[in-house]
């Protein structure tokens, strides 16, 4: 498996601007690409920075969907209020486990 981190220092005024459109519009087109295979969005409230990490089958997949991701980058920087360019780095996942609460 493959992640792409995407670093967007957004503003605190945009941020659920920004948390709607990866809800929804990103979200719609991610899980139409190929090899896609998960995301996590993490979002500071206080500074308006933001991580979102795309998971991908293949380093293939991953390096397939550039294109598309980044226009789907720009938007959300956009939508952000983004004053820099988002920053991207892709890794190797060497380990991978979620748990799922259990609730009573």
């Amino acid at each position: 498996m493959f992640a792409r981190a995407s670093t967007v220092e957004g503003t605190r005024d945009r941020l659920e601007d920004g948390i709607a459109m990866l809800e929804h519009a990103v979200m719609d087109e991610l899980q139409h690409i190929e090899g896609f295979s998960g995301i996590i969005a993490l979002a500071d409230r206080e500074t308006g920075r933001n991580l979102v990490i795309t998971l991908w089958e293949t380093e293939d997949a991953m390096r397939s969907s550039e294109e598309q991701a980044n226009r789907l980058r720009k938007g959300a920087a956009d939508a952000l209020g983004a004053s820099a360019t988002p920053q991207v780095e892709r890794y190797e996942v060497v380990l991978q486990e979620m748990r799922t609460p259990v609730h009573a």
